[in-house]
């Protein structure tokens, strides 16, 4: 190996400037609209819903799915893999709070998080690009 030049995980380090691909501008993972998309696809199915147990495991799978195939839609870098996490519950006036961790790059990853909520139910929800 010439001097200098190392090779770790898909990044070759040559002279110290590591030589990493990036996703081009327009097909990065962009928030404001993914964050929209997000709000439209919530507001739609939930307006007007009543809380009940037994369907809203359901309909969060249901909500998670549609949004994870609008963001394949939406024309990101194919290389993108993304996570998607509804949480439904019955609102009563009290506080949630929810948190993640992730390892990721943030020159080329991101994450949106929105939330939405009526008489009987709330809404919480994220999505992560993650190249």
């Amino acid at each position: 190996r010439p001097t200098g030049t190392r090779t770790m995980t898909n990044v070759t380090v040559e002279g110290g400037i590591p030589n990493v691909t990036v996703p081009p501008f327009e097909r990065k993972f962009r928030p404001g609209v993914v964050k929209e998309m997000m709000d439209e696809i919530i507001t739609e199915r939930l307006t007007g819903v009543e809380y009940e147990a037994d369907t809203c495991s359901m309909l969060a799978r249901d909500i998670s799915d549609e949004i994870k195939s609008k963001l394949k839609e939406l024309g990101f870098e194919e290389r993108y893999k993304f996570v998607v996490q509804v949480v439904i519950g019955e609102e009563k006036g009290e506080g949630v709070r929810m948190g993640c961790r992730c390892f990721w790059d943030p020159k080329t990853d991101n994450h949106v998080a929105t939330q939405f909520h009526n008489a009987t139910i709330f809404c919480a929800a994220a999505a992560f690009g993650i190249w």
